[in-house]
């Protein structure tokens, strides 16, 4: 059995590449320009969040981050197992992850603050908090592992279809852009359940986080994200478990049509459940049909890449850039997710000058500055690798 995915690493070497470009830094120079351009403002909506309801490319990263942990899983509990690993130290690996993935997401976001900012949204937080879980499940069969899945997903729909819809609610109040954004709408009927900072999970937040020390008490998300995400975000690491089980198990003829397939019926189960109202497919607060929806294009994406480079051996010189990023994807992640960006930009200008990102016009600055960012952190991780530099958590 294999004990590494080179199409795995250069998945998540993409999405990391694609994190650090930065689409905002495209995207509003688009939406400058070009008005009243079909394609401008296209390439523009993809390249930020949908502002509720919906999925832009952008709101990918996320979930295939989530997704590669779980395909990792099974490759790294195989790797352990071979080299002798007791249950009991595999345990204390685990939870030691756990712990530093939470307060590493914690930690990144407190930056620039006067004292630390509690909060539970982060990618690396909502991973750590889900993780032990994870590790638990690995160690049963699919049966099992589908079970829990559909428990998770079930049990969190059902969550917020009991919590009430507020009869009369002050929307602006709780940062909710009625008017500031054009394609943001409210929610009516029973998809009502899911508006945002008015649901369940933001009810929790309200006590949960004034548990903490805070510099004010926390009244709601500006972008409505909220920390029971977690739950269903374990149902993405659960759906990326699945998958790199049949990766190394399956008979190569058959997995990847078969994986395609559950894709396609994930795909066509949240479109249906979003459409009719039922469950809206909503990436912030990572609804059960958002599993569905983004768990299947991650699905495609990673049997896309295992085609390409495992089966066809398509793996030559192109790999190489996104491999080095995708072995050291925590580093890469944490110097793109921080204030480290500002630092080299800053740094830059002051050595090699203040209109360095403007070469090509102070409307693609941005841009330009974010393309220099993004190069200076993969020469980063490209000498991490060159010199066997592996930094895990």
């Amino acid at each position: 059995m294999p004990t590494r995915l080179l199409s795995l690493d250069v998945y998540r070497g993409l999405t990391m590449l694609f994190m650090a470009f930065d689409g905002w830094r495209l995207a509003e120079p688009l939406w400058r320009l070009y008005p009243d351009s079909i394609i401008a403002n296209t390439v523009a909506w993809h390249l930020s969040h949908a502002s509720w309801r919906g999925c832009a490319v952008w709101d990918m990263i996320q979930p295939s981050f989530t997704f590669m942990v779980g395909v990792a899983m099974v490759f790294t509990l195989h790797k352990r197992q071979e080299a002798g690993y007791s249950p009991q130290k595999q345990w204390q690996l685990v939870i030691r992850r756990s712990v530093v993935l939470i307060l590493l997401g914690v930690f990144l976001r407190s930056a620039w603050r006067t004292q630390t900012y509690w909060t539970f949204e982060d990618t690396l937080t909502q991973i750590g908090m889900g993780y032990p879980f994870l590790f638990w499940l690995s160690h049963y069969n699919a049966r099992v592992q589908w079970i829990a899945l559909g428990v998770t997903l079930f049990g969190y729909w059902l969550a917020f279809a009991l919590w009430p819809v507020p009869e009369a609610f002050d929307y602006a109040a709780v940062g909710c852009p009625i008017e500031q954004i054009p394609d943001f709408k409210l929610m009516t009927g029973f998809a009502a359940h899911w508006n945002p900072n008015s649901n369940l999970a933001w009810a929790f937040d309200n006590w949960w986080l004034n548990l903490f020390p805070r510099e004010k008490p926390f009244v709601f998300n500006g972008g409505g994200y909220c920390t029971l995400s977690f739950i269903p975000t374990l149902g993405t690491q659960i759906v990326g478990l699945l998958a790199g089980n049949y990766l190394m198990r399956s008979h190569a003829d058959h997995k990847l049509r078969n994986l395609l397939i559950a894709a396609a019926i994930a795909m066509i189960a949240a479109t249906v459940l979003d459409i009719t109202g039922i469950c809206p497919s909503v990436k912030r607060i990572w609804t059960p049909s958002w599993v569905l929806w983004s768990g299947g294009c991650c699905v495609l994406a990673m049997v896309f890449f295992h085609w390409l480079i495992e089966q066809k051996g398509y793996a030559g010189k192109w790999t190489f850039p996104v491999m080095v990023v995708g072995m050291n994807s925590i580093v890469f992640y944490c110097m793109s997710d921080s204030h480290f960006r500002g630092y080299v930009a800053n740094s830059l200008k002051i050595h090699i000058g203040q209109g360095i990102f403007d070469i090509f016009g102070k409307d693609w600055s941005l841009l330009t500055e974010g393309l220099c960012c993004m190069l200076i952190f993969w020469l980063i991780v490209r000498w991490m690798w060159k010199r066997k530099i592996f930094i895990t958590v």
